[in-house]
């Protein structure tokens, strides 16, 4: 074709699908590499930056979300006023709705001793609202944490979560070690 020339429907359809497959394999191409980077990563949040504000349990594209509550045993001092179960201002120091802090019941305590008992989190009704995380995190030792579980995670290229997150907690980890552990003993 030359300068001043007409470009016939043909042509213009030929020039129009060769760039759309261009565009198309390029687009491929990035997609593969976006994944094959991603590849050996897993989404995670760091439970030192997390503020326990609740917006990664309505902001993943789960329902409910991949984010759960999980409980360090070692850390708990396993006490009868835990700030992480019980409502801060409970008029009564019992297992009833009215004191607990968790919307679902996903907490459950069972009595071990005189002053002491063991509390439990089903996983399967966690919504992952960080509530007992924050009256853990407040009045408590802060044995209580937010963590992707990988089982339930979509391991989106773009979390949701991590985007809407305000304290930017929630990050790319090596999947050799998905889950992050608070404080200083990380990761073992």
């Amino acid at each position: 074709m030359g300068a001043g020339a007409l470009v016939t429907r043909r042509e213009f359809l030929q020039a129009g699908l060769k760039v759309g497959a261009g565009l198309g394999v390029a687009g491929l191409a990035g997609l593969v590499s976006t994944r094959s980077a991603a590849a050996g990563t897993v989404w995670q949040i760091d439970p030192d930056a997390c503020v326990q504000c609740g917006t990664c349990s309505k902001s993943c594209v789960l329902s409910p979300s991949a984010v759960k509550a999980v409980h360090a045993y070692d850390v708990c001092g396993y006490c009868d006023l835990c700030s992480g179960y019980l409502q801060p201002a409970a008029k009564r120091l019992d297992t009833s709705a009215e004191s607990r802090l968790c919307p679902t019941g996903a907490i459950t305590r069972r009595f071990v001793e005189d002053l002491y008992y063991e509390y439990t989190i089903d996983e399967k009704r966690c919504i992952g609202c960080a509530k007992c995380v924050k009256g853990c995190t407040a009045f408590g030792n802060g044995s209580l944490f937010l963590q992707i579980r990988h089982d339930r995670c979509a391991n989106c290229n773009a979390c949701s979560a991590a985007r809407q997150c305000p304290a930017r907690a929630i990050s790319r980890v090596s999947a050799r070690h998905p889950y992050l552990l608070k404080g200083k003993g990380r990761n073992g």
